[in-house]
């Protein structure tokens, strides 16, 4: 009894979606209509085990056994426990972390999955099988062949495909291969009753595939055949099951296969053809399967669900660049499909992008497919129209699979498309078809890179496991020099392959000595190269498209945006506009971001060979110089939307102009993040150029942004280049302002021993320059490095005694000295004094409406109420301060008051508010280059780590 299945009706999750197993073929569940994505391979093992046994229990030490070949770790139970508890919440979402679930269950001996037969396909499978066994007894046929092949339909492939080896050799998943076996002899039977072998052809052929020695089920299939006309297939299938039984069993036909043979050459067998018009044809034109084809699971997972979704879709549209696999990708997902389309599969390759032959017509491609169909070639009509309606009645009422490979755009196909549902479309494009998402409901699968790991699966069959295995490093250079991209990897491979004594380490080396460059991919054919495949797109891009292509390496960012990309190439940005949409729809850039553009680095090799093929040096300099000149102008707007206590911008727009315009300094912090590696690239770029004066007011132009971000790093490493082409240049402005900025750098990395060695060489620069108005802000500067060395006396003697004359009439700069003041008024326990000067900021910042300014104010007053024992009105200062630092777009001086809250809340003893505030801090320095940073990593991971 403790073995008898248990099944419950209508297996449903807490908000009555119900969700259905599959296990005939790969597994799959679906919950409200969308696939579920199954998580790793041991984890979907533990799944497909428990599907497999259909409601009978599972032990702990089966699923350990099935989970390791060899011998198991000693935390194989805990591993087994934590996947079966994470299915139970991928079924569940909102299941609380200790439930015990509704669909895996936890027994004595193990686990048990709770289903019926509507929402398991195994069950629907067995109930349909016994109930057609029964109509057999009865002695009605045609019932049980219905209820046969009802059931036989369930089956996608084989039990838990794309579980190999183990759902080729565990007892579980073969059992139920067996009674699949079992099931196509008796439809075979029952069809031969009733007289129509050939309605069970199909599954007959499946089962002999897959059981190559079974004869009772090869004698089956050789009559089957022969009742469909086909006697000289039958005759050949009989010659090669007799050799085959031959050479690997040693022996001879038996009896049941000899009769069957016999009764063929007699032509005993009962035809259909005697008593019906012979049946359409039943093309079968797919290329055949990568051997080597794996990953791509979600794509694959998200088709399937689209397609068994009630009223899905009859075209799959896949887009994507060159070389990224898109045909490979459309075979397979055909293949997979095959069973459930069984009057046939049409493939054409449309020429859409290719080298050597002009793209095919519409009435070229419905003439191959009317031929296929049993049109003969002389009743093929000559106009177009004529042809696709000729070609929609003869898929009407059918279900067939058509694969419409390497498209154009979508006039191309309008015609293939058939005219009334039951067939599937799955199409292919290096443009993306959106006009078949309007007018043909097409679902849209754009296909990216492959991940890592699917990189290193699709080397893992060329190359073999041992050399895969024998220098996993080389493996990683080569895909990193492939950049993931699968045409890449493929040529690669190919070439380690025909070189078998060649270590992958050498390989690897040849690729990282040619970075950037296409030389390694071209293989023995250059039709099939990198090259030839990325031309097919670029000689389909208009003019001014092709030549933005060919400057975009010019740029020297990981992306670009619209308007970056007008700089570069001269242009308007509308027009610039237009033509990256042209290069988005051939993949030939992608757009990450809204209005962000990446490319490929194997692209942009070849973008690179164009371009000096194509312009002339004097034209790739003056882009360049385009480039440079819209960074700089941009860069000034937004740094004027950055200044705080500055009289004025400390640097120039230049002679170029930009169509950038920042309406506050939130926006202007937008921009810096998002072009940040641009700039930095740029700094340098024109220090080596020559262009000393460029190069430094760029870097002085990102200063506000660094600093309020808390990128000390970059501050500092951008800073010296900067500072050398001021040198370089012979610009003492641009050393003195240099300086002067690598001081604040210095000073928040607390190196203040450097800090002051700037300062000092900024005042003398600047004295001799005349800048008095800069000595002044200098000074102030020297004040904060006395501040953080803890010289408070200094700090005040000095700004006490030259307050008015600095900074009479600069209402913000006053606000800066007093608010430095009254933090060290704090610091020496005179907190009326700090905090009367913590009020004057505070009025004055308000009243030049100085964002930055406020929040300092609020943070000293916080220090003011903590040096007073005030741990309640601190912590609203603070609060109020990291308010204010964020309006004022300062996340790092944020971080900064929200760690010192959340120290003085874990001194007070509220653990659980200071975490959150921690948290929050860190959240706000995700890049890591600060010591505030580390510290709260350290912090978190502490209190996260206690028991």
């Amino acid at each position: 009894m403790a073995d008898r299945p248990v099944t419950v009706a209508g297996v449903r999750t807490e908000a009555g979606e119900t969700i259905r197993f599959s296990v005939l073929g790969s597994i799959t569940v679906v919950r409200a209509g969308a696939e579920l994505h199954l998580g790793a391979r041991q984890q979907r093992l533990v799944l497909a085990l428990l599907l497999a046994r259909a409601g009978a229990p599972v032990s702990s030490a089966e699923l350990v056994d099935l989970l390791w070949d060899e011998e198991a770790p000693a935390s194989a139970a805990n591993v087994v426990h934590r996947h079966v508890g994470m299915l139970r919440r991928l079924l569940e979402p909102g299941l609380p972390k200790r439930s015990a679930g509704r669909h895996i269950l936890r027994e004595p001996s193990g686990y048990r999955l709770y289903a019926d037969e509507d929402s398991l396909d195994l069950l629907k499978f067995r109930s349909l099988s016994r109930l057609a066994g029964r109509h057999l007894q009865d002695g009605d046929p045609e019932s049980a062949l219905r209820h046969f092949l009802d059931g036989l339909r369930l089956w996608r492939g084989r039990c838990a495909a794309g579980l190999e080896p183990a759902s080729r050799q565990h007892p579980a998943f073969l059992a139920v291969e067996a009674e699949r076996a079992n099931a196509v002899r008796e439809a075979a039977d029952a069809a031969e009753r009733c007289g129509r072998l050939s309605a069970v052809l199909a599954p007959l052929r499946q089962a002999a595939e897959q059981h190559p020695l079974d004869e009772s089920l090869q004698s089956r299939l050789l009559l089957a055949l022969a009742a469909d006309g086909r006697q000289a297939e039958a005759v050949e299938l009989y010659r090669v099951v007799r050799r085959r039984l031959a050479d690997d069993l040693g022996i001879d036909p038996g009896e049941e296969l000899r009769e069957a043979y016999d009764r063929l050459l007699h032509q005993r067998t009962r035809s259909a053809r005697t008593t019906s018009p012979p049946p359409p044809p039943r093309p079968a034109q797919l290329p055949p399967d990568l051997p080597f084809f794996s990953g791509r699971d979600d794509l694959i997972a998200e088709a399937r669900a689209a397609v068994a979704r009630p009223g899905g879709p009859a075209v799959l549209a896949i887009d994507g660049m060159p070389g990224i696999g898109k045909t490979a990708l459309a075979v397979h997902l055909a293949h997979e499909f095959t069973a459930e389309y069984p009057d046939g599969q049409l493939y054409v390759d449309l020429r859409g992008y290719d080298g050597q032959e002009p793209w095919m017509s519409p009435g070229e491609a419905l003439r191959g497919f009317l031929g296929s169909l049993g049109v003969p070639q002389e009743g093929i009509p000559a106009e177009l129209h004529a042809q696709a309606g000729m070609y929609r009645s003869r898929l009407a009422g059918r279900r067939l699979l058509i694969v419409l490979d390497n498209c154009r755009d979508a006039e191309q196909i309008r015609h293939l498309l058939p005219g009334s549902p039951g067939c599937l479309v799955i199409v292919t494009s290096r443009s993306r078809l959106s006009t078949l998402l309007t007018t043909a409901g097409a679902y849209p699968l754009p296909i990216g890179l492959p991940s890592v790991d699917e990189a290193r699966a699709a080397l893992l069959g060329p190359l073999g496991p041992g050399r895969f295995a024998a220098d996993p490093a080389a493996i990683d250079a080569i895909i990193a020099g492939c950049g993931r991209l699968p045409l890449a990897l493929a040529v690669v491979a190919a070439r380690a392959a025909s070189l078998p004594r060649t270590p992958t380490a050498q390989i690897a080396a040849e690729l990282a000595q040619a970075p950037g460059s296409l030389d390694g991919f071209d293989g023995n054919d250059p039709q099939t190269g990198l090259r030839a495949a990325f031309s097919w797109s670029y000689q389909a891009l208009s003019a001014p498209a092709a030549r933005l292509f060919r400057l975009l390496p010019l740029h020297p960012g990981p992306d670009i945006s619209i308007a970056a990309a007008a700089g570069l190439a001269g242009d308007p940005l509308r027009s610039t506009r237009a033509v990256l949409g042209e290069l988005s729809r051939a993949h030939l850039i992608n757009e990450d971001l809204p209005g962000r553009y990446r490319t490929h680095d194997l692209l942009l090799a070849y973008a690179m060979e164009l371009g000096e093929e194509n312009d002339s040096p004097a034209e790739r300099a003056a882009a360049e110089l385009r480039c440079l000149q819209f960074y700089r102008a941009t860069s000034y707007h937004a740094h004027r939307r950055l200044l705080t206590s500055e009289d004025h911008p400390m640097i120039e727009p230049g002679p170029g102009d930009t169509p950038l315009r920042f309406a506050d300094h939130g926006d202007a912090m937008r921009w810096f993040t998002a072009e940040r590696q641009v700039l930095i690239a740029l700094v340098g770029r024109a220090a080596r150029q020559g262009r000393h004066t460029d190069a430094w007011q760029l870097a002085l132009g990102m200063q506000y942004f660094l600093e309020r971000s808390g990128r000390w790093s970059d501050w500092t490493a951008t800073g010296e280049v900067a500072l050398e082409a001021a040198r370089a240049g012979g610009d003492l402005v641009g050393q003195a302002r240099m300086h002067r900025s690598l001081a604040g750098a210095a000073y928040f990395r607390h190196e203040h021993e450097t800090a002051v060695g700037h300062l000092d060489r900024a005042v003398e620069l600047l004295a001799r320059l005349g800048l008095h108005g800069e000595m002044t802000r200098a000074g102030i500067n020297r004040a904060m490095i006395l501040r953080a060395q803890g010289r408070h006396e200094e700090v005040v003697r000095t700004l006490s005694a030259a307050l008015e004359p600095w900074v009479a009439g600069h209402d913000k700069l006053l606000a800066d000295v007093l608010v430095i003041m009254a933090a060290s008024e704090a610091e020496l326990g005179r907190a009326d004094e700090a905090g009367r000067h913590a009020e004057q900021a505070m009025a004055l910042s308000r009243g030049a409406q100085y964002k930055l300014g406020i929040a300092e104010a609020w943070e000293v007053l916080g220090q003011v109420h903590f040096a007073r024992r005030e741990l309640g009105q601190a912590v609203d200062c603070w609060r109020e301060a990291a308010v204010a630092y964020r309006e004022a777009s300062a996340p790092a001086p944020a971080a900064e008051v929200l760690a010192l809250l959340g120290d003085a809340l874990a001194a007070a003893g509220d653990q659980d508010a200071a975490v959150r505030a921690w948290q929050e801090a860190l959240d706000l320095l995700p890049h890591g280059q600060t010591r505030m940073s580390q510290r709260l990593a350290d912090l978190l991971a502490a209190v996260t780590s206690r028991p």
